[in-house]
């Protein structure tokens, strides 16, 4: 029984699939894609990368009252998002600076705010 998605084409590998096929990512970089955005799956830790993105290198304090976290679960937050590339910091004394660790985090940000805004446009909403 075939399903209602499946291809039952004997010959795919068509003109479409030769030139598709060398240019998908592979499964290693589809599991880091897909890692990069279940880490900004929360809504904690994507206010917490706009409030960078926004103030530029930012003190833990600062960045704790920006976006309405306890200092404990904002360090856990950074923590995740600095293990992942996302974010750097640096120690000036006892103080902890943190921010966007490149311009291709703030271009992620950007485009997926121009695409909420177009989606959303297109629904009317």
């Amino acid at each position: 029984m075939v399903g209602s998605g499946a291809c039952i084409a004997e010959h795919v590998a068509g003109t479409g699939f030769q030139v598709t096929w060398p240019l998908l990512v592979c499964a290693e970089e589809s599991a880091r894609i897909a890692d990069t955005f279940a880490l900004l799956a929360d809504p904690g830790r994507v206010r917490v990368v706009f409030a960078l993105l926004d103030a530029g290198e930012t003190l833990l304090c600062d960045v704790a009252e920006m976006v309405e976290m306890s200092s404990s679960a904002l360090s856990h937050a950074l923590r995740l998002l600095r293990t992942a590339g996302l974010v750097t910091n640096r120690r000036d004394g006892r103080m902890v600076h943190y921010r966007l660790a490149d311009s291709h985090v703030r271009l992620l940000l950007d485009i997926t705010r121009e695409h909420l805004g177009h989606t959303a446009g297109a629904r009317g909403v």
